[in-house]
């Protein structure tokens, strides 16, 4: 099995005609996901490579039966093209774009709950790769293979070399999940962590963090209370300092809060080991597994 995408998936991208839009939806498509149409406003009736395009989401949940949504948008469209995707129907929204202003994030976020079946990955994230099955976003697959280790990361460059280090120790992963590094995040890290323990395939768990807010800080404690598979951590920004901005808009820390090394020692307090390299955290999760 995997989580959140698979061979079910049925994709539609937004922005779908967009120089980007286009170079990752056909990557995707190559990989295998069943891309099923992509939505531009005003373009209804043109085609990419074969896949329709639409004016709305509502017309391609109509016409194909989308179930997931790809948003590549522009930031000062991409909040409502989120509400579109929802309001249309599609129950799992995985956003690309980044600098999406937060107060328009706050929208998203707050309307989403409200209907509370609707899962947002992201957004400014790299998507969602269940190898052998789908990739929806901009992973590169050529890196992974399928096996049994579960990868959730704020990095997108991090899951990748992550993934890739246990790739060429001969292990591979169930699905692999960037949730982004935005303030306001549409999932966190226990909601992904929840979904791996539930997942029969994967059988260990590697949560990518990095300094700023308190995400890894309560994972610790969801993990400690609810977890059963082992789970291998990394936080980057050892050497960040303080008061700084790096990378992330959410990868702040203020005083002693939100450090690598308190983010650190929360986790290894509940008995999470804590790689302080990607290649270590590949040597700890290859020695958890027997390799």
């Amino acid at each position: 099995m995997s989580i959140l995408v698979d061979k079910d998936t049925r994709l539609c991208v937004s922005g779908i005609t967009g120089r980007e839009g286009t170079f990752h939806t056909l990557n995707n498509k190559r990989y295998g996901t069943n891309v099923v149409a992509g939505v531009t406003p005003g373009k209804e009736g043109q085609d990419v490579d074969g896949i329709p395009v639409y004016n709305t989401f509502r017309k391609a949940v109509d016409e194909h039966g989308a179930n997931t949504a790809m948003i590549f948008v522009p930031p000062r469209f991409a909040a409502d093209s989120i509400l579109e995707a929802a309001d249309a129907g599609i129950k799992l929204i995985v956003a690309i774009t980044e600098g999406i202003p937060a107060h328009d994030e706050l929208r998203v976020y707050t309307h989403l709950k409200r209907l509370g079946d609707v899962r947002l990955v992201g957004p400014n994230c790299p998507g969602i790769l269940s190898p052998g099955k789908a990739n929806v976003g901009i992973i590169p697959a050529a890196f992974f293979k399928e096996g049994n280790v579960g990868v959730v990361s704020r990095s997108g460059t991090l899951t990748y070399q992550i993934g890739n280090e246990l790739a060429q120790r001969g292990f591979g992963n169930s699905s692999i999940v960037g949730i982004g590094g935005d303030p306001v995040p549409g999932s966190s890290f226990i909601d992904i962590i929840e979904l791996f323990e539930n997942d029969p395939q994967t059988e260990l768990i590697v949560m990518s963090g990095e300094i700023g807010g308190s995400a890894e800080e309560e994972a610790a404690e969801y993990i400690a209370a609810n977890v059963s598979k082992p789970v291998v951590g990394y936080i980057a920004g050892f050497t960040a300092p303080p008061g700084k901005t790096m990378g992330h808009a959410g990868a702040i820390v203020s005083g002693s809060q939100g450090t690598a090394a308190a983010k650190a020692e929360a986790l290894e307090s509940k008995g999470v080991r804590v790689g302080r390299t990607p290649t270590q955290v590949a040597d700890i999760a290859v020695e958890i597994l027997g390799g």
